[in-house]
């Protein structure tokens, strides 16, 4: 196994847990060892959730492992069902309890519990969490979904949303109104929300919305199979998504394309003279890749940005992705290591990084602006309001939350640059106080900054200090690279000045 300090994905059984917690009525019994607990914290401390996820630990320990934890497994599971009483019941191990090979799913079909129990088979050391959601959810609609007469109102089902989703709550909420405008009704939202007898209902529904493929992919494949019902390949992420997937919906229904666009704010943000500097900036996009691949399209499309790099950590989309990047003149990046993501943005020199949150993390250390789009996340991103992705306000929202970086960014390159006048150094007082202000500090001569193979002069290093953060470790290294080509040792605002102008051409 590779231990890490940040990680992209949990194993499978966090993925398992993701489609329990979004459910109610259904209840996970884990066999796992003391410490393997530590998942509740994820949804209670960073998701907000009210309440602890519906799941049993067996928790043994290393004494019970010459004993029956076998035995302790049935104990956990017949007191979970006497305790919670729940609809039904998924069981499974952790990657620890895995190498113990007692096999839950076996052991709880002896016990005779009057409830459905779904047992889980996720191979811990060969894939992740993203997996263990989309089998999860495949295996519980497997056992508990069947055939059956469709709504007299035309109706779909919402596929894939779940705990720990990045703004799931409110992208359901968004995509159930773009369906009502047309006359559309959801007749069950999986797993978010639902319990096992919404489960069994939703044969009745006439097609599925795919709103995540990570999470619902393999249970939208098997509903077209086994129920009859298609589902929708766009995911509505973005302006131009939003249109093409209500003309999706439209086709698949037999109904009229209808989208209200009379709260749509984003083209007209992009396009709006406080916008145009944007404009070309060069942007660096990792995620999972349904997210990835949307941004991609808003980036360039949209906003006007210029994707110079891309790629996602579940190697599941490693094939889509590939053939993105393509599409746009790019190498596809598909890695779990976060330290290659961060040496990838150093090399391509970005202006703007959309990401997730170990993203917001390297962002900080290179000074780059960062938006998040993508699980995983942290607790900012799961606001208290309403904040969607998806829809016509989520393109809303998106704008909001890519522009920002880039104005805060301005604004503390512009508060940098003039740090040394006699308003802004950092002994002034307020500004109001006009002439009473404190006077600036006494000039300080700069140290110089030295390497192995050029000195800058201090003259030149203050100049250096004008350029904008997110583009002034590129200045550097393309102004050593010109001093190094006219076999130059030191470097003078002159060379500055000159090497800038050969650039430029």
């Amino acid at each position: 196994m590779k231990l890490a300090v940040w990680t992209y994905e949990g194993p499978p059984h966090v993925g398992a847990l993701r489609v329990a917690t979004a459910m109610k009525g259904l209840h996970y019994v884990l066999h796992a060892p003391q410490g393997d607990t530590y998942a509740d914290l994820l949804f209670t401390m960073i998701e907000r959730r009210d309440h602890r996820p519906p799941v049993t630990y067996t928790t043994f320990q290393a004494r019970d492992l010459g004993a029956d934890t076998a035995n302790l497994f049935k104990t956990a599971c017949q007191a979970a069902y006497d305790r919670f009483q729940p609809q039904a019941m998924i069981v499974g191990a952790s990657c620890t309890a895995e190498l113990i090979q007692d096999d839950p799913g076996g052991m709880a079909e002896t016990m005779g519990l009057p409830v459905p129990v779904i047992p889980l088979e996720l191979p811990s050391y060969q894939r992740k969490e993203n997996f263990g959601a989309d089998e999860t959810l495949f295996q519980i609609i497997r056992h508990l979904a069947r055939p059956m007469e469709r709504t007299a109102h035309l109706s779909c089902n919402l596929i894939g949303p779940t705990a720990l989703g990045f703004r799931h709550r409110d992208d359901i909420t968004e995509v159930t109104a773009l369906l009502e405008d047309m006359g559309i009704s959801v007749n069950v939202a999986a797993p978010y929300g639902a319990s096992p007898e919404d489960i069994t209902r939703l044969g009745a529904a006439h097609f599925n919305v795919l709103m995540y493929p990570e999470t619902g992919e393999s249970s939208c494949r098997w509903m077209e199979r086994e129920l009859g019902q298609p589902f929708t390949k766009t995911v509505p992420l973005g302006v131009g998504a939003t249109r093409d997937f209500v003309n999706e919906v439209a086709g698949l229904a037999g109904v009229k394309p209808r989208l209200d666009t009379s709260r749509l704010r984003l083209p007209w943000y992009a396009a709006s003279v406080d916008s145009t500097y944007l404009t070309g900036k060069r942007v660096f996009l990792f995620g999972d890749g349904t997210h990835v691949a949307a941004a991609a399209r808003i980036a360039r499309d949209e906003m006007g940005f210029e994707v110079v790099g891309l790629g996602c950590y579940n190697r599941e989309m490693a094939r889509p992705i590939r053939a993105l990047a393509k599409e746009y003149g790019v190498e596809a990046l598909i890695t779990d290591d976060y330290l290659e993501v961060e040496r990838a943005i150093e090399d391509l020199a970005v202006e703007l990084i959309l990401g997730t949150q170990m993203e917001r993390h390297i962002a900080k250390r290179l000074g780059i602006p960062c938006a998040v789009i993508s699980a995983p996340v942290h607790v900012q991103d799961f606001p208290a309001r309403y904040a969607p992705q998806m829809g016509i306000e989520g393109a809303n929202v998106i704008f909001d939350t890519w522009v920002h970086p880039l104005v805060m960014g301005l604004e503390e390159h512009l508060l940098h640059m003039f740090r040394d006048d006699f308003e802004f150094h950092d002994a002034a007082g307020p500004s109001h106080h006009g002439g009473h202000a404190a006077p600036p500090p006494p000039d300080e001569p700069e140290p110089r900054q030295e390497s192995a193979e050029v000195i800058w002069l201090a003259d030149a290093e203050k100049e250096l200090k004008k350029i904008p953060f997110f583009v002034r470790g590129k200045a550097r290294r393309n102004t050593e690279l010109f001093a190094a080509d006219r076999g130059e040792k030191v470097i003078s605002i002159e060379t500055l000045y000159e090497a800038k102008a050969h650039y430029a051409r």
